[in-house]
């Protein structure tokens, strides 16, 4: 926040004000903002009308309303308040609506780029604190926590292949088939997390529309699923000369894609819901999630259907 900026009186004229301006010499002036004789907001009138009035012309009379925020407010607000109004700046007010001072579009263009590599790492697991040239000893004491646990999410997508032990070692080729679901899952889940934890940081949804965002993406899951299923199914049965693994594989592809559709979409909201950032190694969560509906689909209708597969 900017704790310099140009204020008058809305009964101050255009032409006192351009004068005063040329002497602050102030740089990067968009607009100035009107406050009565105890500093409360009155308004704020633009460069561009400034410079284009009568020189007599009061402020007052040329001023528009501007949109403000508390001097608490938390930065997603501020985002969402500036991107809604599409304005240089916006002033930030203390409780008796006085104006203490001024952000600027491009120190928030900053702020969320920051914010927006900092969510970037927390998906995987990687503190904000640590950077490209951090110490070795440094990155391993972040990275592995969170390691941790993602050897043991592993154990349970492992522990569903070993549950389906029998029908792999009837049909081998389920085995090559497998990372081909876990993959397109786990990338159909990536898609669905990352809009939904954009619209949930822009302020674009909200908690009440997570039916809206849920239905949203379960349909995006069930059409990709579809073509993707599609596609895969004729891939196998090209490379199998059978239709019972292609079919299998189609049917598979199309729960586990709407699986990870939902999922990818659920998991930031419920975590919001929580009060937890959505970031933090929501990735992580994911993968475990995605992998373990893929495996469990494929694997358990081939066993359904193992006698024409086989």
């Amino acid at each position: 926040m900017e704790v310099r900026f140009h204020v008058f009186h809305p009964s101050d004229c255009v032409n006192d004000v351009i004068e005063r301006l040329r002497k602050a010499r102030g740089h990067n002036i968009s607009s100035v903002f009107l406050v009565d004789f105890d500093g409360v907001l009155q308004g704020r009138v633009y460069l561009q009308d400034l410079i284009s009035a009568e020189g007599n012309t009061l402020l007052k009379d040329i001023s528009k309303k501007t949109p403000w925020v508390q001097e608490m407010a938390p930065r997603d607000e501020i985002v969402e308040v500036v991107e809604k109004n599409q304005v240089p700046s916006i002033p930030v007010l203390n409780n008796d609506q006085v104006i203490l001072g001024v952000i600027r579009y491009e120190q928030l263009v900053s702020i969320v780029h920051q914010d927006a590599l900092d969510d970037l790492q927390k998906m995987v697991g990687v503190s904000k604190d640590e950077k490209a040239l951090s110490t070795p000893f440094f990155s391993v004491r972040k990275r592995l926590p969170w390691l941790s646990v993602n050897h043991l999410t592993t154990f349970l997508a492992a522990f569903v292949v070993g549950v389906f032990e029998d029908t792999i070692a009837k049909i081998t080729a389920l085995a090559v088939l497998l990372p081909v679901v876990a993959g397109q899952s786990g990338n159909t889940g990536a898609q669905s997390q990352a809009v939904t934890m954009r619209g949930l940081a822009l302020r674009g949804i909200r908690l009440r529309h997570k039916w809206r965002v849920m239905v949203k993406e379960g349909t995006v899951g069930l059409i990709n699923g579809a073509v993707i299923g599609a596609l895969c199914s004729v891939s196998v049965l090209y490379w199998s000369q059978s239709a019972a693994l292609a079919g299998v594989i189609g049917v598979a592809m199309v729960i586990a894609m709407v699986a990870a559709s939902l999922s990818g979409a659920a998991i930031p909201m419920i975590l919001t819901a929580l009060g937890q950032d959505p970031a933090t190694s929501s990735s992580i969560v994911l993968t475990t999630i995605t992998d373990i509906v893929g495996f469990v689909s494929f694997l358990g209708l081939a066993t359904l259907f193992i006698s024409q597969l086989g």
